[in-house]
């Protein structure tokens, strides 16, 4: 169906006699639209709306426009978040009267970009208003752009800086380089010159420096904690419950009554086993797998009921929805719920009763889910396994010595199984046009006692968690196909359809290392690009390109699709210890139960859905940041500290980019990227070619794709990037040099990166990691989708 077609299907829809005003979903389907034609569907709709053909009505429904379509001051109030360099998002809020008057459809706009210089003293966090001015991209769909004109609300968010103090004038420098270089703080604090300290903002108008108060003296920077406490009053994350979470959590059963039991299916009696990181406190999944006789499979996926003992608008209730998530720091874990829910009586602990919702699934041979039912069952876990037993298993190994007889044999046999299920499901996903996306991370490995960075160890995705990737993924989405057909006001995980110029962009990176691109609006050329790539040294880059490239998965009210999935119904089932979108599905769920509660909870309306998809997604984001930032900085501890040894290690590397002013590189065993620069090439005579590019000298080339040694020249912890040098070119490399003339380089030092809004370094510590010190790598790793 082309873009004419559909928007008569739309106005035939909306405008012939007894319509009624119809969700984006249940256009869809009236249209008859397939999975790829969806996104365009939602440009579209959103062009009508700015149009003026068409407007929102009630309960997230559209309608036929009745007005000219004008809309009124252009302007939007909602919350900010500012990047570090410079630029902002504002997400607008949809409880917020003025925006009835905006004559914008907040259906539409899900976020206003900011660029730069037009933030005003908007801090991160802050409500403001913005004057939204609604531009095209390239393929027609709406791009709103906006200028901070006023700050509604400022954020109680602290900004953490250095403090210093001058003859009774006393201020900080930011650690953030989205803030001036310098903020004025009332004098008489017991904070000494060089202490990190956290400032309430007083006073920032424009045209002058903002003014604060210290609230905390954090410490000295070089303290243990301080780093990573400093990082927890720059995103405003909570690192205590108030009292009256405490006390509501303390009241809560640490037994299950036999009550409650006697309602529920029995499970107890099979052979019902988690598989975790080896250092998981909080277990929220457990699974059952069985052969059937006539072929196929039958799947069982038992998740923590937090949703009995966490109802709507109790204390606990609203602090888990504050928080959205439990963040995982590189040190410690912020949890959404207090510890003995979520370590307690919530997690799936071994031998012990334990209340569950359950997914109980039927696959043919295919891996096609022929049916699914939902259950509230309580079970006995019968094994706690790490991802490291099960993948001995999964090698033809045995599972560890504190299984004997029986056990020992049934799990030895309910695992590989359990494996030929999830790689007929694996198989079927990518046939279908899901992306294989998965990296190995780095953990940081942490002394308890000095919280000082030891080393690194690579977190590889084997096989094992392959398998309980496959069953949860596999859970979610026959939940939200279930709430979807029955029309449940929910929240469903979404991922847009990327924009195709940043795939463009995309494609000449991959160009640049030597790939053929195909068209990589289709999905099948841009996996094909994966796979020639997989094993290959810039294999981290390659992705971590693509990943960029994409947009952000995000929870809506609405069963958008999943774009890397490939999934037109996906929504988080699994993890409701640690999300709170798979608590509002659980309780969503409740109504769909086989053996449904006497009272189950509320259902949300679709216009609360929204408003805490909104909020979650922004939760979300915000202790991503701040998990990554933790991360790199105890990489970056770690990495100055041996380079300052009497034996600083080398690290495998290879080129990602060639510039006048140097190379851009990875150190590829320990994920870091980093800038050579120009004059820091071994040996001399070096020459740019920039029709290559490359650096050549004699019979040597330096251009993507060249495999190098690397040392670490210097780590800048304000700017968090590294300085490497080279090593050794390494030897045996079978370079073909890329045409262009070659012409000598001017020495292109890169620009110095002056503090401010707009400040641009030129290299970036994105995902980080570490090697010599590392251990046996763990097969483990949070699951996020």
């Amino acid at each position: 169906m082309n873009e004419e077609q559909m928007k008569q299907g739309i106005l035939e829809l909306l405008a012939k006699p007894g319509a009624r005003p119809l969700t984006k979903s249940e256009m869809a389907r009236e249209l008859g639209l397939a999975p790829k034609e969806r996104a365009e569907f939602r440009r579209l709709l959103a062009a009508m709306v700015a149009d003026g053909s068409l407007r929102p009505g009630k309960k997230a429904r559209i309608e036929v426009s009745k007005s000219d379509g004008k809309g009124g001051k252009g302007l939007l109030i909602g919350r900010i978040r500012i990047f570090p360099k410079g630029h902002g998002t504002v997400y607008p809020d949809s409880n917020e009267e003025a925006n009835e008057q905006s004559g914008f459809d907040l259906n539409a706009i899900k976020r206003i970009y900011v660029p730069g210089g037009k933030t005003g003293t908007a801090m991160d966090g802050d409500t403001v208003e913005v004057k939204v001015v609604l531009k095209r991209g390239r393929e027609g769909e709406i791009d709103p752009h906006g200028t901070v004109t006023r700050i509604v609300d400022r954020t109680d968010r602290l900004v953490v800086g250095v403090y210093f103090s001058r003859k009774g004038f006393a201020y900080i420098q930011p650690d953030s380089e989205a803030l001036p270089q310098t903020l004025e703080v009332e004098p008489g604090s017991e904070a000494k010159d060089g202490q990190k300290v956290a400032v309430e903002l007083i006073e920032w108008k424009k045209g002058q420096d903002p003014r604060g108060r210290v609230k905390e003296i954090i410490g000295w920077p070089d303290s243990p904690g301080v780093d990573i406490m400093s990082v927890v009053h720059k995103y405003g994350l909570q690192t205590h419950f108030p009292d009256d979470v405490i006390r509501e959590a303390e009241r809560v059963a640490v037994e299950v009554p036999d009550s409650e039991k006697a309602r529920r299916e029995d499970w107890t009696d099979r052979l019902v086993i988690t598989i975790d990181p080896f250092d998981a406190k909080d277990h929220d999944d457990a699974i059952w797998v069985q052969r059937k006789k006539g072929g196929g499979w039958t799947l069982a996926v038992h998740i923590a009921d937090v949703s009995h003992y966490v109802k709507p608008g109790t204390p606990l209730d609203k602090e888990a929805l504050k928080r959205g998530n439990s963040t995982y720091l590189v040190d410690r874990v912020l949890p959404m719920l207090p510890e003995n829910l979520s370590n307690g009586i919530c997690s799936l602990r071994p031998d012990e009763v334990r209340l569950t919702k359950c997914a109980i699934m039927e696959f043919n041979a295919e891996g096609l889910m022929t049916k699914s039912t939902f259950v509230d069952a309580f079970i006995n876990s019968q094994a706690k396994l790490s991802y490291e037993d099960a993948q001995v298993v999964l090698d033809g190994g045995s599972v560890p010595d504190r299984f004997t007889g029986k056990l020992k044999k049934e799990l030895e046999s309910m695992i590989p199984e359990a494996w030929k299920l999830a790689t007929v499901l694996r198989k079927r996903r990518f046939k279908r046009g899901a992306l294989d996306m998965e990296m190995d991370e780095i953990k940081v490995l942490i002394d308890e006692e000095t919280k000082a960075a030891t080393g690194f160890k690579k977190v590889e995705h084997c096989e094992s968690h392959q398998l309980i990737e496959e069953c949860m993924l596999a859970a979610n989405e026959s939940v939200a196909k279930a709430l979807r057909d029955r029309q449940k006001p929910a929240i469903y995980r979404i991922h847009d359809d990327p924009d195709p110029e940043k795939l463009m962009e995309y494609g000449e990176l991959a160009r640049v290392h030597g790939y053929q691109v195909g068209d990589l609006t289709n999905r099948a050329h841009v996996q094909s690009l994966l796979d020639q790539a997989k094993g290959t040294p810039e294999e981290h880059n390659i992705k971590l390109g693509l990943l960029r490239s994409l947009k952000r998965a995000e929870y809506s009210e609405e069963p958008l699709g999943h774009y890397g999935l490939a999934k037109a119904d996906y929504a988080h089932f699994t993890s409701p210890i640690r999300r709170y979108a798979d608590l509002i599905v659980h309780r969503a769920l409740q109504d769909l139960l086989k053996n449904r509660p006497e009272k189950p909870d509320r259902t949300m309306r679709q216009q609360d859905c929204k408003e805490a998809a909104i909020h979650i997604s922004e939760t979300e984001r915000n202790s991503s940041f701040a998990e990554q930032e933790t991360k790199t900085l105890k990489l970056l501890e770690w990495l100055e500290m041996t380079r300052v040894s009497d034996d600083p290690p080398t690290f495998e590397g290879v080129v990602t980019e060639v510039r006048s002013m140097g190379l851009f590189v990875e150190a590829t065993d320990i994920m870091q990227k980093g800038l050579v620069k120009f004059e820091d090439l071994p040996g001399r005579g070096w020459r740019f070619n920039g029709g290559g590019p490359s650096f050549v000298q004699k019979d040597q080339t330096l251009q993507t794709g060249v495999k190098v040694s690397l040392k670490v020249a210097k780590v800048d912890f304000v700017e968090q990037r590294v300085d490497f040098e080279i090593a050794e070119i390494v030897p045996g490399q079978d370079i073909q040099p890329r045409t262009g003339n070659a012409k000598k380089s001017s020495g292109g030092r890169g620009q110095s990166s002056s503090r401010g809004r707009g400040s641009k370094s030129s290299s970036g510590s994105k995902k980080s990691s570490s090697k010599k010190p590392a251990k046996k790598a763990s097969k483990g790793g949070r699951r996020k989708k």
